[in-house]
Formats: structure tokens, C-alpha cells, sequence
């Protein structure tokens, strides 16, 4: 690797002869008709969908034909457009849009609030860090979003700039809302790479068609990775002999934007200033990039360096063990995120090898056009596809870490693949087409299924959420809530006030004693005398599709406490409907004298 240079326009990344004018006729004419089609079809496809009855493959199983025939559509649309040497810069945008709609928009027209617990909590952090005008105290197991809270801190500023309550409305949209911005970076990069529109639109499709982890909900990682992907095109691109001054210095106005950027990535989230640093480090082993790339590698060490030893040394502190431990095991951190399936349902089994099996597929494409193209191998290209390696080996983070080393290795993949699938010159054998077809399809199919076969428990019913708006405002500070699993929509309201308590986050010993008999379990925790308030018990259609799913706790817990709870009379049913039950504990009342309990 020499530098990071553009393609250069011949073979697999130059600009396609012509085809015959009857040929591009049609071609044109079909990749022009594709499109409102599979928009009409997609937006058809979305009445009457019954969510209520998603099990073990989530919204696949209720998407009617009309929604696959949609993305069938744009697929084989696009692929037809990319046949043209200079396919319209509008009608590529266009297939890109309506594969971001179609994909991301389709639960926000669904689904009555956002979908995953994860973004009602973030939605409670923002609430809280808004009540509090910053840090908020008493966080406890959340405290670590006070020592990374730009996201949050972002979030009160707009609500109080816009005169809002709250973040929910514009939350419910954020996934298709993430999902467009990153498409700037996106192009912004790729066409640093190449000269040639059917790479540039085609490494955005392939993108959008592969990105299956799910990180792009309401979260300091969806903002933080589109700053991520903000500041590398922009460093890319001034290394690019078509950029403004290649291989050279920074001006102080850009610098001074990276900076901004790197900034409020160090803020927000605890993991990509890490990526950053990673990729920058590579992208400088060239001499050559050295001028350009050192100063930003200088400037993100320094400004993560001051942040963690100061606002988040005490997280950095607390965990330096857990570090240490995983750069001796560099194994596990590999194999965390795909362990431990034995007792999921048999769907979930199925989807987590065919996500394997898409992520290696988009790695396979990559790792082939390097092979066969050392003009690619000249580009940054190489480095930005091995930035998360050293990450992978070196943390777990949860478990997850094996997916969001695909996540940021993901752009890199994307154009390569591109480079295999829509690259070359024309006219192609007769078989090119259908096999891109097929190929883009699967790779479809690999992202619906890894991005929403879990929606059974993804999604939250209003009754749902009502039962959590109610707990929220009736509870009195010092109460506590207690849930099977942590799958709320917003149980972590008002935590500076409220103790959370998770079932499935007891030890092993207790969650076993839960599944063979739970009442004792339930009740001792809610009779906890540290607690000053009353005790709630919140029980949920959504928590009993993650046990049924994932396997945390055998299938049907929810409902084995459920009617062990409705049988004792220490538990008073105080908001009930078919999704979601709220007991109170009505603790033993002391006899007189204070000898013993009422019975």
C-alpha cells in the first residue's frame, strides 16, 4: 500500500463502453420503470399488517408478497441502471432512497413508537440529563452515559431550541433519518475512489443492502459512527490526487472541523473514537499520507487520551481488568457475539448463521476484488477494511464486538464488492446481469433477516407503553420496578428516582430458582427493605418473546411468574390489558405489638 489514490479508470473500476443503442433503449426504459413501481408496491404492501402475529422470524413472516416483490423490484432495477455507462445521477439516488425507505421506514410507519428497548432508554437519558440541566444524579448502572453524554447533551439542546418535551416524535424516525445522512460520507468517500458513477451509487446500494446489525436506532453509536464516517471521507478525500490539495497539510478551517468532529465522537460514545484512531493509524503507514493524515491520528489520540483520563476515568478505571483480560483471550472477543444459541427458537437459530453467512459473503467480495485488482490494493481502501481487526482482538464490548468490527468494516466492503458486481466494461457476458441480480437478492434476503427477524420483541404495542407511562407517572421516588426481562419500552424512566431490577440479569443460581419457583424469587426482591417506596412488577407481551427468542430464560417464564404472582395475595393488579399486566406488592402488614405478619 502506497497511498490513497484514485482508481484508475480502465477495467474493473473504469467507465463502461456503450451498449447498443437498442439495448440501452431498453435497458433505460426498464431501470426507469422499476422504481415508481417498487415504491408504490412498498407503500401498497404496509395496510393491514398484523404485528401481533410475528413469532420466531419477526416482520418476514407478516410482510405481505407485495413488500418482497418491492424489493425484488429495486434490486433488479438498480442493477439494470448500472448497465448504462453513466447511469443518471438522479435515478441512482432514487434507487438508493427508496431502498433506505423501504427498509428503515417501514417500522416507523408501523410501529406506534420506536422500535428496541435500547432507544426508550436513550430516550430516558435524554429526559433526564434535560430535568437535571447535565449529569444526572443517582444514575447508578447508567452513570456511564454522564461520562460520554455529547449525544445526550445534543439531544436537550434541540428540544430546548425547538421548544419540545421530548425526543420520542423525531426518535421514532431516527433509524431512516440515520440511515439518509450517512449517505453524504458515504458518497463523499466513494467518489474520492473513483471517477466512475456505477461504483459510486453501486457501493451505496451494496451498503444499504448489506448493513444488518441494527446500530442505527436512536443511540450515541449512530451518531457517533456517521461523525466516524464524516471525518474519514474527509481525510480520504484530501488524499486523493482529484482532492483539494493531495498528500498535503490541512487548512486551518477544515482542520478546525475535524476537530469539531473527532470532538463530539470522544463525547458521545466510548468505542468509536477507538475505530478512529485504528483507521487513521493505518491510513498512515504510507509516507506518503503522512502530512495529511498525522495531525487528525494526533489530534484523536489527544482528545480521547484527555477525555478518558479525566470525564470517563472512572469507567476507564472500573473496566481496565475486563481489557486486560480480553487481550489475553483475543479468541473470545471473536466468538462472544455468536455463542450461546442452544436454546433459542429454531428461526433465530437459522438467522443467526445466515447473518454468518452475509458477513462473509460481503467479506469474500472484498477480500477478492484486493486479490484481483492491485490498483485497489494502492487505495486506502485496505486499511479502512482492516481498521476494526485490532479492536476485535482487543475487547469483547458485551459480546458485540464481532459485530461492530462488520459494522465500520463495512463501507470499505461495500465498494469493493461493487468494484466485482458493477465494475468493468460492457457489454457483459449474458449471464453478468442475472448473477448480479441473484447475488444483490441474497445479500437482501441476509439483511431482512438479520435486521428484523427479531421484532416479535423489537416492537412495542401502545398497551405496552401504556403500561410503562403508567407506572412512570404514578410511581413515587424511591420506588422500585421490577420485569422478567430488560425488553421495556422506557422502564428506565425517571432511574434517577425509580431502582430498576431485571430477573434475567440475576445469577445463575437465582435465575434457576426463578424457573422451578418463582414467587419466592419475585417477592423477596420486591419486599427489599432498602427500598422506600412501593414495589412494581411489570410483565409484557415483548418480554415474553425475548425469552421465547434468545433463550435467556427458557420459553414461557413470563408466564409461569405471571400466574404464580395473580394466585398470591401480597400482588395487586393495578393496570392490565392483553399486552402488558402491572402488579403492586402490597407488602406483609406487621401484627400489633409486632409480632409477626398478617397471614
Amino acid at each position: 500500500m502506497t497511498g490513497t489514490r484514485t482508481a484508475h479508470p480502465d477495467r474493473a473500476t473504469g467507465p463502461a463502453d456503450p451498449p447498443t443503442p437498442r439495448t440501452g433503449r431498453h435497458v433505460r426504459r426498464a431501470a426507469y420503470g422499476a422504481l415508481p413501481v417498487a415504491v408504490a408496491l412498498w407503500l401498497l404492501s404496509l395496510r393491514g399488517v398484523r404485528l401481533d402475529r410475528m413469532t420466531d422470524l419477526g416482520l418476514l413472516q407478516v410482510l405481505p408478497p407485495a413488500y418482497w416483490a418491492a424489493l425484488a423490484l429495486l434490486a433488479t432495477g438498480f442493477v439494470l441502471l448500472l448497465r448504462l455507462p453513466r447511469p443518471p445521477a438522479a435515478l441512482a439516488a432514487g434507487y438508493v432512497l427508496a431502498l433506505i425507505a423501504a427498509v428503515h421506514a417501514t417500522p416507523s410507519l408501523l410501529y406506534p413508537g420506536p422500535r428496541y428497548a435500547w432507544a426508550w432508554k436513550h430516550l430516558a437519558v435524554v429526559d433526564a440529563m434535560l430535568r437535571h440541566n447535565g449529569a444526572v444524579p443517582h444514575a447508578d448502572g447508567l452513570d456511564i452515559y454522564n461520562q460520554w453524554p455529547g449525544f445526550f447533551q445534543l439531544n436537550v439542546l434541540l428540544l430546548r431550541a425547538t421548544g419540545l418535551h421530548s425526543a420520542l416524535g423525531y426518535a421514532t424516525w431516527y433509524e431512516p433519518l440515520a440511515n439518509l445522512l450517512l449517505l453524504g460520507p458515504l458518497l463523499l468517500l466513494f467518489s474520492a475512489l473513483t471517477r466512475d458513477p456505477r461504483l459510486v451509487w453501486g457501493g451505496a446500494f451494496l451498503y444499504y443492502a448489506t448493513s444488518w446489525v441494527g446500530q442505527d436506532y436512536f443511540s450515541p453509536q449512530a451518531f457517533a459512527y456517521l461523525l466516524y464516517l464524516l471525518t474519514l471521507a474527509l481525510v480520504v478525500r484530501r488524499l486523493s490526487p482529484n482532492g483539494p490539495a493531495p498528500h498535503g497539510g490541512w487548512r486551518t478551517g477544515p482542520f478546525l472541523l475535524l476537530l469539531v468532529l473527532i470532538a463530539a465522537v470522544v463525547t458521545s460514545h466510548q468505542l468509536t473514537p477507538l475505530m478512529l484512531i485504528s483507521a487513521l493509524a493505518l491510513l498512515a503507514v504510507p509516507r506518503r499520507n503522512r502530512r495529511t493524515v498525522l495531525p487528525v491520528l494526533a489530534a484523536a489520540v489527544a482528545l480521547t487520551a484527555l477525555w478518558d483520563t479525566t470525564v470517563a476515568r472512572r469507567y476507564v478505571a472500573a473496566n481496565l481488568g475486563d481489557l486486560t483480560g480480553a487481550l489475553l483471550s483475543p479468541d473470545r472477543n471473536v466468538l462472544s457475539g455468536v455463542a450461546g444459541l442452544g436454546a433459542a427458537a429454531p428461526g433465530q437459530v437459522l438467522v443467526s448463521w445466515t447473518d454468518r453467512a452475509t458477513a462473509a459473503a460481503v467479506l469474500l467480495l472484498a477480500l477478492t476484488a484486493l486479490l484481483t485488482d492491485r490498483r485497489l490494493r494502492r487505495t486506502g481502501l485496505p486499511a479502512l477494511l482492516a481498521a476494526p481487526l485490532p479492536l476485535l482482538l482487543a475487547n469483547p464490548y458485551g459480546g458485540e464486538m464481532i459485530f461492530r468490527a462488520y459494522l465500520f468494516a463495512l463501507p470499505a466492503a461495500a465498494f469493493l464488492g461493487a468494484t466485482l458486481l458493477f465494475g468493468g466494461r460492457t457489454p457483459r457476458p449474458s449471464w453478468h446481469t442475472p448473477v448480479t441480480c441473484a447475488a444483490v437478492l441474497a445479500l437482501l434476503t441476509g439483511l431482512m433477516l438479520g435486521n428484523y427477524s427479531k421484532e416479535a420483541m423489537n416492537w412495542f404495542s401502545t398497551q405496552e407503553i401504556a403500561a410503562v407511562d403508567y407506572v412512570a407517572a404514578t410511581a413515587p421516588p424511591g420506588s422500585r420496578l421490577v420485569s422478567v426481562t430488560a425488553d421495556l419500552p422506557g422502564g428506565e424512566r425517571r432511574y434517577d428516582q425509580i431502582e430498576r431490577t431485571v430477573l434475567g440479569q440475576l445469577s445463575a443460581d437465582d435465575q434457576r430458582r426463578l424457573v422451578t419457583d418463582p414467587l419466592p424469587v419475585v417477592s423477596q426482591l420486591m419486599d427489599d427493605p432498602r427500598t422506600t417506596g412501593p414495589s412494581y412488577l411489570i410483565l409484557t407481551r415483548a418480554q415474553a418473546a425475548e425469552c421465547a427468542l434468545t433463550g435467556r430464560l427458557p420459553a414461557g417464564t413470563v408466564d409461569r411468574v405471571h400466574t404464580a404472582v395473580a394466585a398470591s395475595p401480597r400482588f395487586q393488579a393495578v393496570f392490565t390489558t392483553p399486552d402488558a399486566v402491572v402488579y403492586r406488592y402490597l407488602p406483609p402488614v406487621a401484627a400489633p405489638g409486632g409480632q409477626g405478619g398478617a397471614p
